[in-house]
């Protein structure tokens, strides 16, 4: 890209969650001059599980950042799985890919501390800065920056709209994917969409080394109430709290019906009370988020415009994760990013960003597509509970689950379970 005289940045990255800041910091690691805005101040919270898989801390083992356990970090062995009668802890697998454990940290110190990260990096923070659209140019169709304007800490307007400028701009907006809509680029029907409530509790399992998943939720004592719709977690924090919320999946974007905050409230009322989750011990409300799964917003790439995390839709069909991979498109993004802006002609730099969406593909449309087949058959509650109740007790079956869940099996190589799932990621149409 030929950066104007009067641009602002060579990049600008809208959004400052994982998927914005790990885009920043690579940018600026690149020496590229980045522009990072993001519409609340630091610290902020976020809704979301506070759980990550192996292959989130493989990419934060990559961007460099502190995993100690004075840094608040709580690591985990593996996923604990209930359901169908049964109780299994399966520890995360043994991979050259991917380290053996997990990790947990709320959102509302990982996101600080991954544009703190960026912001080290070289990226230019700008917190209260509510991005409003994008800057186009009318003779080319090319976005060339946004606008914005400050607000304050409640999201009230604070001063004039004001103009950045780039050549490139990385959207990492979120759900709301606001430049994006403003481009054209609507939401696939046809992709899965989840919902997610949750909140903390102080716990005497907060320090428990298995990220726990339920797999059924009754409405009273297991086999003598009805199964509600949905799966619930409980992710120890290590700081004696827990977060704890539950979610549901549907195979299109069609919004669900469910109360999801009575089903959470009749799910903790009937939680074992050694638990200790009770309203006096409930740490703020519950919260909700949507989950937009599987390339939900397509094309990555356009017009000088890259969509990375929730913009894009990347949140596992699989396990309702999205910080892997939201970091891992703000890597991918900022090396395609980097490479254009060391091309000599325009044509030279279009080819450089749109490898991109290309690598984004190759890396994630064949897993995205079994999990969309994945969500046809578990969003109906009778078909869990046959899964549940004659699949858990099989190690084999189980093996396969946990790799699929988790996202860690070994691309190429591996056992017999890594070669059929990568064989099936590369049958499965993307």
């Amino acid at each position: 890209m030929v950066r104007a005289g009067n641009d602002d940045a060579d990049v600008i990255v809208v959004g400052a969650g994982p998927a914005g800041s790990a885009a920043a910091y690579y940018c600026a690691s690149a020496g590229l001059n980045v522009l990072l805005l993001e519409k609340a101040a630091f610290p902020r919270d976020k809704v979301c599980g506070d759980g990550l898989t192996p292959r989130a801390v493989k990419e934060l083992v990559a961007m460099g950042v502190p995993l100690r356990e004075e840094d608040g970090w709580i690591r985990n062995a593996g996923l604990r799985v209930i359901g169908g009668g049964h109780r299994l802890e399966l520890p995360w697998p043994e991979l050259s890919s991917y380290p053996s454990f997990g990790l947990a940290k709320t959102r509302m110190t990982l996101d600080h501390l991954l544009a703190e990260h960026a912001r080290a990096a070289g990226a230019k923070l700008l917190e209260r800065t509510n991005v409003m659209g994008p800057l186009v140019d009318e003779r080319t169709g090319r976005v060339v920056g946004v606008t914005a304007r400050p607000v304050d800490g409640a999201g009230r307007r604070a001063g004039d709209e004001v103009t950045y400028r780039a050549p490139v701009v990385i959207a990492a907006d979120g759900v709301s994917a606001r430049l994006a809509t403003a481009l054209g680029i609507e939401k696939r029907q046809d992709r899965p969409m989840g919902v997610a409530v949750r909140t903390y509790f102080t716990t005497p399992r907060h320090q428990d080394p298995w990220m726990e998943s339920h797999l059924e939720l009754w409405d009273g004592a297991p086999g003598r109430s009805n199964l509600m719709p949905g799966y619930g977690w409980i992710f120890a924090l290590g700081d004696g709290t827990a977060n704890v919320g539950l979610g549901s999946v549907s195979s299109t974007a069609a919004a669900t019906k469910i109360d999801y905050k009575s089903l959470f409230a009749t799910w903790m009322a009937n939680a074992p009370a050694e638990w200790e989750f009770t309203p006096e011990n409930q740490l703020g409300p519950v919260r909700g988020a949507a989950l937009p799964m599987g390339f939900n917003r397509l094309p990555l790439y356009t017009r000088g415009l890259l969509l990375v995390g929730d913009a894009g839709g990347m949140v596992s069909p699989f396990n309702g994760e999205g910080i892997a991979y939201g970091i891992m498109a703000g890597r991918i993004a900022a090396q395609a990013v980097a490479q254009a802006a060391a091309r000599g002609t325009a044509s030279a730099r279009e080819r450089a960003l749109a490898t991109y969406p290309q690598i984004m593909r190759d890396e994630l449309a064949g897993y995205y597509s079994l999990g969309r087949t994945f969500v046809k058959l578990i969003e109906h509650p009778q078909v869990m509970r046959i899964c549940t109740r004659y699949g858990l007790p099989r190690p084999l079956v189980m093996r396969f689950t946990l790799k699929l869940l988790s996202d860690c099996y070994e691309p190429r190589g591996g056992d017999m379970v890594d070669r059929v799932i990568s064989g099936l990621t590369k049958l499965a149409p993307a």
